[in-house]
């Protein structure tokens, strides 16, 4: 288990976590009171969620190519069995 844990692409997912989402007080004063705190949040909230999705995109490209590769290593697999 331990070497296959050190092999690329040996089940190891990329892990893409959504970033929380800025909360917003339903108070109109303590919006006021916190506004820079708050779109400091927002802000964060959006570069983060950015790197999210370019996270998803090179996880759904690497699963794409894995899944050509274990393609690819079936057919060779019939082949060697004969089917």
């Amino acid at each position: 288990m331990v070497i296959l844990a050190c092999l690329p692409g040996a089940g190891v997912a990329a892990s893409c976590l959504a970033p929380p989402r800025p909360f917003v007080p339903s108070d109109s004063e303590a919006a006021r009171d916190y506004a820079d705190l708050i779109r400091t949040d927002f802000e964060t909230y959006i570069q983060d969620i950015q790197s999210y999705f370019r996270c998803l995109d090179g996880e759904r490209a690497r699963a794409f190519e894995e899944a050509r590769e274990v393609s690819e290593e079936y057919g060779r697999f019939l082949e060697l069995v004969g089917d």
